[in-house]
């Protein structure tokens, strides 16, 4: 599906804000809100928005320490293998494959630095991880939804 520069500013508001109403989104881009409500619906019918949900902040609910872990796995090991084998941590906010030496990278949240170590240790001991190295955040310089602002930063 191609984006127009509305799609994307529907798609910005929304991901500022998702509880905003269509009348709201339409003041903001200049459609009515029945205008607004179907295209969210074809932005949505269409896969470029998968869902609305909400954004808790990490450190509210305890999880305060933050790492990426770079997995190196044994040979011939699949996404797929990668993808079951991780997706039972709770602690795990995302994970990719990746080019480079490393098979892929997790991003973990942990309540502290025993957990976190707890959380290294286990997925150490996945069959199909032969060792990992852990980059510790000290802080997070920008965190962003995707196109947040890129409509209106356009000329």
């Amino acid at each position: 599906m191609r984006l127009d520069r509305v799609d994307e500013r529907i798609i910005s508001i929304l991901g500022a804000d998702a509880r905003m109403s269509f009348a709201e989104i339409g003041g903001q881009v200049g459609l009515s809100p029945s205008a607004v409500k179907r295209r969210v619906d074809r932005l949505v019918d269409s896969g470029a928005v998968r869902g609305f949900t909400v954004v808790v902040d990490p450190q509210s609910v305890g999880w305060t320490t933050e790492a990426f872990i770079e997995l190196y796995c044994r040979a011939r090991t699949s996404p797929g293998e990668i993808r079951a084998g991780l997706s039972a941590y709770p602690e795990i906010t995302s994970a990719c494959t990746v080019t480079g030496e490393a098979d892929a990278i997790v991003q973990v949240r942990a309540r502290d630095t025993r957990h976190l170590e707890e959380v290294i240790e286990r997925i150490g001991a996945e069959p199909f991880v032969v060792r990992t190295k852990s980059t510790l955040v000290l802080s997070r310089l920008v965190d962003q939804p995707i196109l947040a602002g890129s409509a209106e930063n356009r000329s």
